[in-house]
């Protein structure tokens, strides 16, 4: 069990962290061997916690541990003590119970690499096998600080994303909501004024036939968008549909440019790691491979792979793929003719960052009028079509 506690050390300053202990007595005997006094000891409820926190480790904890990790080792820390004094800071308990089982398996005489291992739902291909190098080399401090660096990449390649896709968002929902108001409680009210009348246009015949199904079908119209979002939802779990998918975003113009820039920078980040730290260039390309997302392009590392480990030249293998243009290539070629594939690498991961983050600031500064543009197209619409009803209604009466 996991307890929290707040005591003070033998000149009064204030100490809070987290124990592992059997009971609550256990945890106070423990606390006191620290040479503190317990101030108060709790135990730490995951049922109560997960009202808050999620049970899963975030990109953001993982980075955080690995930044610290590294940290650590640079200033002569065990990697086993470590573990530890980041467990006993204000971790979440997800995490805490994580860096638990870590210690445990390192004490009872695993190394790191197989420890993390057990836990692949949070610990790649990659990751493990950069930190069994690490292990190898005696330079681990340096593989969790270039994991750490990735990471941070990652975490903030996610934010972006979510950033710049939450205003077009809010956008089109409060568009749909104006929607449902319109057709549900606006054009009903008005719908008393055009009875009886002949001869209306069909711009207020459509109007009032659409409200009319909206007001008499729309609890049918709810449960099938829920019902179509579950269907979407489920379907995205299987290997068929998240083939498709793949494959149609490829051919959109734009949106092909940003996930070929992205899984760039995801192949090239771990490709200039596994360089650095020593990894053979085929299984290199196979490990990371690992780290790209679409499934198409995936398959064309693999094949990349293979060639490579046959004997076929870097650049025009990799000239073969959709992640390298003609520019990237060239790099590749000087990179393989001076022995420096390393800094190649790296730097084309640079240059895609540069890239994917001036797409993301236009496709922003684009897609907010955009959408302000298209809501009030909308409802303006709407408004019109209603004034010209009522102005057609002036004309039939005179």
């Amino acid at each position: 069990m996991l307890f929290e506690y707040k005591a003070y050390d033998s000149l009064g300053a204030k100490n809070e962290g987290q124990i592992e202990a059997q009971s609550k007595q256990e945890a106070l005997l423990a606390v006191e061997k620290l040479g503190l006094f317990a101030l108060e000891i709790k135990e730490v409820s995951e049922r109560s916690n997960s009202l808050f926190q999620s049970n899963k480790i975030s990109l953001s904890d993982l980075e955080f541990l690995t930044a610290e990790l590294s940290l650590l080792l640079e200033s002569g820390v065990r990697i086993d003590k470590g573990i530890d004094i980041i467990r006993r800071t204000k971790a979440k308990p997800a995490l805490a119970k994580l860096l638990s089982d870590l210690n445990q398996k390192i004490k009872k005489g695993s190394n790191l690499s197989a420890a993390c291992r057990e836990h692949p739902d949070v610990f790649d291909e990659l990751y493990c096998n950069l930190i069994e190098l690490g292990e190898a080399s005696g330079k681990l401090s340096d593989v969790f600080a270039d994991l750490a660096k990735d990471l941070k990449f990652k975490r903030d390649l996610r934010s972006k994303i979510i950033g710049s896709l939450t205003y077009p968002s809010v956008i089109f929902f409060v568009c749909i909501l104006s929607i449902f108001f319109i057709f549900n409680v606006i054009i009903p009210k008005m719908a008393s004024m055009f009875e009886g009348a002949d001869d209306l246009p069909w711009y207020t015949k459509f109007m009032l036939d659409t409200s009319a199904w909206m007001v008499n079908y729309q609890g049918w119209l709810i449960v099938g968008g829920i019902a179509f979002i579950g269907a979407i939802h489920f379907a995205a779990k299987t290997t068929k549909f998240q083939n498709w998918w793949q494959s149609v975003c490829l051919k959109l113009p734009v949106i092909s440019k940003a996930i070929i820039t992205i899984e760039r920078i995801r192949f090239n980040s771990g490709l200039a790691m596994m360089i650095k730290a020593g990894v053979p260039i085929d299984k290199a390309l196979g490990l990371s491979a690992g780290n790209i997302k679409n499934l198409t392009l995936k398959r064309e590392m693999e094949i990349a792979k293979q060639k490579v480990k046959r004997g076929s030249l870097l650049a025009p293998t990799l000239k073969q793929t959709s992640i390298y243009p003609a520019f990237y290539v060239s790099l590749l070629e000087v990179g393989e003719e001076s022995g420096n594939l390393e800094r190649v690498f790296d730097e084309i991961a640079n240059r895609s960052r540069a890239d994917f983050e001036s797409w993301t600031q236009k496709m922003t500064t684009l897609l907010e009028p955009l959408m302000i543009l298209f809501m009030g197209g909308f409802v303006g619409g709407v408004v019109v079509i209603m004034l010209l009803s009522m102005v057609s209604m002036n004309d039939i009466g005179i």
